[in-house]
């Protein structure tokens, strides 16, 4: 054992996680329920938009559902079948969760093909980005997954969330010092401490640190809301055009880190601009809308629309970095009231 590292660690056994364009099994979310915090007063209003991302989703892969209860699983199959989606693509477990952000407390699935269990989960531990709501249910989904699986599960021991991390599926991890690096996380670890974590447990050989996150971000930075890879040597970026805002500057440091980075085989990644929405503000706060919170689905590439000019324009950036997938943009002007979009809400299982 060695900084609290148990081997041998799914690294030591030649287990990685792949990048979110490795072809999915399955895409795991938390359904939305009354209890749910992070949309007071407008719960209601997220669905048609939350049904709408099931459907797209259904269409090239399974959709694993974390239901409440058995009562609630009965309302949310009549729902998702008024709504068109075929339900026999849809699995419903009776997983009791917090809230809906599957990204951040569901599993980390790794694979290794030539292992006698092609599939292991890490089930890191989570606290609600730094204990700020309730999350005693949330932390016990991935082990459930688990179960009902029947995959092995490591339990690291300290606290991680997939938006905190981007992959390129060929060594290299991407996340930010403002969220990892945070005293609400794990303040006993040096960050060399947490590479060495990461390196273990997710299987890779770098991790590339940017800085902030952007404003409204209430994670402390996850990098799914500023930078996400879309090839092995690709990078899509946020950028804020405008010079009065206060993402402009946050952006403008973290494009010019990125030129920086070498990957492991000593080449700088091609770096795509996308330009942030208009700001989304509701009761006086500013939320963290993004483009760059698109979840890559075996079909398509998901997108959060937010009822701006820069829509478009995204949808056909994005569009030009996936040629091989449809570039299907979702209204996420509700859902992002929560403080997230459909990256937050999903996490994927590869085959």
């Amino acid at each position: 054992m060695k900084n609290g590292i148990v081997h041998p660690t799914p690294k030591d056994l030649g287990y990685n996680f792949p990048a979110e364009w490795h072809t999915h099994r399955a895409t795991w979310l938390s359904y939305p329920h009354d209890d749910s915090y992070s949309w007071p007063g407008t719960l209601q209003n997220i669905y048609p938009y939350y049904h709408a991302f099931i459907k797209e989703l259904s269409k090239g892969e399974r959709v694993c559902l974390n239901i409440r209860n058995e009562g609630f699983k009965i309302k949310v199959m009549e729902e998702l079948e008024s709504g068109g989606i075929d339900l026999s693509t849809i699995d419903f477990l009776i997983h009791p969760t917090n809230d809906a952000w599957c990204r951040d407390h569901g599993p980390a699935f790794l694979i290794n093909q030539k292992a006698e269990k092609p599939k292991v989960i890490v089930s890191w531990r989570y606290n609600a980005w730094g204990d700020k709501y309730p999350h005693e249910l949330d932390e016990q989904i991935p082990g459930l997954v688990g179960k009902f699986l029947d995959l092995p599960v490591y339990y690291p021991g300290i606290v991680m969330e997939g938006g905190a991390v981007d992959f390129n599926g060929e060594g290299t991890l991407l996340t930010t010092t403002a969220c990892l690096l945070h005293e609400n996380r794990n303040p006993q670890l040096l960050q060399h401490e947490i590479e060495e974590y990461l390196m273990n447990f997710y299987g890779i050989s770098q991790v590339l640190w940017l800085e902030d996150g952007i404003e409204g971000d209430d994670t402390n930075g996850h990098i799914d809301d500023i930078t996400r890879f879309f090839k092995p040597d690709g990078l899509i970026t946020m950028v804020e055009p405008n010079h009065l805002d206060p993402n402009h500057a946050i952006l403008e440091a973290n494009l010019k880190k990125l030129k920086t980075f070498r990957l492991l085989n000593g080449r700088q990644a091609d770096i795509v601009e996308l330009p942030m929405p208009d700001p989304v503000v509701f009761e006086d706060q500013r939320l963290p809308a993004s483009y760059a919170n698109f979840y890559i689905s075996n079909n398509s590439v998901i997108v959060p629309l937010y009822r701006c000019k820069q829509d478009e324009q995204a949808m056909r950036i994005l569009q030009q970095c996936f040629p091989g997938r449809k570039v299907v943009g979702i209204d996420s002007v509700e859902i992002i009231w929560g403080l997230g979009s459909w990256h937050c809400l999903s996490q994927q299982e590869p085959e």
